[in-house]
């Protein structure tokens, strides 16, 4: 989505009246990444008492009185009420409670996530991105079984190509980044892994930089890994999702009844 040029003043306008008042951050600070002419065109520090429904759904396009990822065998089905916002932070919050799903089956656990997509499968995406730099301040939970991720998935619902800014699986300490494309030999994936690092310890910042010729991970302003071959690079327009899935690559211990995921910002840059 290429931003018009405008003046600061108009510019300043635009953002208060695409995204209500106070919604502009003069102070926001440009990460390094960023390039040079790029300007903040979406972003939510969430500083209210609830969760902004004009710019989050709280479920999959596919939602119906909550919804699941089947495609990961997940244990868990999403609900709004596991979302909150309170103290500056946006926390997604998993407990271990037999929920029944629209889809005649029972999951052991619910939990929250939020999506820049649609609130049903016929409905309009609230906001969709082709190439930016995009980053969330996060902290994952520590209990085991959660699988938390911050990533992007075509507005056409349809995945590959799928873009994972940031997922953990089966620990903390390490984060893994993912492009997932199609070629003819089938679905293929590029796999960046950083770490050991105590994540769930704080909040820590993940990013990614994607352009017509590549795409970048980040941790903490730090790049880790890059794709930057043609057949790996999307070009279609994405939803931002935030979610905490539970059972993926195992369940959780027995010994593990809730856990939370907390969300300080999530800003998009683009040019």
């Amino acid at each position: 989505m290429r931003a018009r040029r405008l003046r600061p003043a108009l510019a300043a306008l635009a953002l208060v009246l695409a995204f209500g008042c106070g919604a502009t951050e003069p102070d926001t600070p440009r990460p390094t990444p960023v390039p040079q002419g790029w300007t903040l065109t979406f972003h939510d520090e969430f500083d209210g008492s609830e969760l902004d429904t004009d710019r989050w759904a709280t479920c999959y396009d596919w939602n119906q009185d909550g919804c699941t990822n089947s495609g990961n065998d997940e244990e868990q089905w999403y609900l709004p009420g596991q979302v909150s916002v309170r103290d500056g932070l946006l926390s997604l919050n998993a407990e271990r409670q037999e929920t029944q799903g629209s889809d005649d089956r029972t999951y052991p656990w619910r939990s929250g996530m939020i999506s820049t997509g649609r609130d049903d499968w016929y409905a309009d995406p609230r906001h969709v991105f082709t190439y930016g730099y995009f980053e969330a301040s996060i902290r994952v939970p520590e209990q085991a079984g959660m699988f938390p991720a911050f990533w992007m998935m075509p507005a056409s619902r349809f995945t590959p190509p799928e873009l994972d800014i940031m997922e953990f699986l089966g620990g903390t300490d390490r984060v893994f980044m993912y492009a997932h494309w199609r070629s003819p030999e089938g679905d293929q994936r590029a796999r960046g892994t950083y770490g050991p690092v105590p994540f769930a310890e704080e909040h820590h910042v993940y990013g990614m930089l994607w352009t017509e010729d590549k795409v970048s991970w980040y941790v903490d302003g730090v790049e880790r890994f890059r794709v930057t071959e043609p057949e790996q690079v999307p070009h279609v327009p994405m939803e931002v999702l935030v979610n905490l899935a539970v059972g993926v690559p195992q369940s959780p211990p027995a010994s593990v009844d809730a856990a939370r995921m907390t969300v300080d910002w999530v800003r998009v840059w683009q040019e």
